[in-house]
């Protein structure tokens, strides 16, 4: 009776089956793995950014990553230029960064935001940085790019004002290397408010997060209707045999 399995359709159906699970088991359990992945990343950046540690020096901390973005870390030197970043939003009010390079005694300069301020970006209402040598503490962050939330990428900027806070973006606009990060003040002066510190990217809990994990529940769903099917088209393969023996058949 279960000759039928070896015609040429049925290979077909087996071969369609005995390919098709594993491939969807695949598939489920790495994005399962993709979605672990962010939870132990988001649980790393957030136990990795006390507010009470010690500061560290900004070399120390580089290159950034998940677990000393958000870190304190310091810089002496000298302020050198200061750029805008308009159009950066902060508990919901629309405004603009106050961002002076800070050319440090290795050489190289990074960028400090100062604080943020509310409006539309005016050079006459950014307060000047401090003149002589200082020292610098601020939450370290990843330098930004086209794709991270709230930049202004597409250009067309007047003259001061900087969309992308990043390396790649300031280095056509000063003469001297720069660190790839940047921090940001955490208890500014002269009116400034505080940036707070962000997640490092493809950290968080986000929608794509738990797109993952809906996309893992699906693969498996495709997996069972797999199986499903296959013994579905079985039992009634055997049905109509059995139904022909007996003379049932139409």
């Amino acid at each position: 009776m279960h000759r039928f399995l070896l015609t040429p359709r049925w290979w077909g159906i087996n071969v369609f089956v005995a390919l098709g699970v594993p491939v969807c088991l695949f598939m489920g359990t790495w994005q399962l793995g993709r979605f672990e992945d962010r939870v132990a990343t988001h649980q790393e950046a957030t136990a990795e950014r006390p507010a009470d540690r010690a500061p560290a020096p900004l070399d120390s901390l580089l290159p950034v990553d998940t677990k000393t973005s958000g870190r304190l870390a310091s810089a002496s030197g000298e302020y050198a230029e200061q750029l805008l970043v308009p159009d950066r939003r902060l508990e919901g009010k629309a405004g603009f960064y106050v961002l002076t390079l800070l050319r440090t005694d290795s050489g190289k300069a990074v960028p400090v935001v100062r604080g943020w301020l509310p409006g539309t970006a005016d050079a006459g209402r950014a307060p000047a940085a401090p003149t002589g040598r200082v020292e610098v503490t601020g939450a370290l962050q990843p330098s930004e790019n086209s794709g991270t939330k709230g930049v202004r990428a597409e250009g067309g900027l007047p003259a001061g004002q900087l969309g992308v806070i990043g390396a790649a973006s300031l280095v056509n606009l000063v003469p001297y290397p720069l660190y790839d990060a940047w921090l940001t003040v955490q208890t500014p002066a002269d009116g400034l408010v505080p940036v707070p510190a962000q997640a490092p990217p493809n950290t968080g809990l986000d929608l794509k997060a738990f797109q993952n994990l809906g996309y893992t529940g699906e693969w498996f769903v495709f997996a069972a209707f797999v199986l499903f099917m296959w013994v579905r088209l079985y039992r009634r393969e055997v049905e109509t045999l059995r139904d022909a023996e007996a003379g049932l058949a139409a």
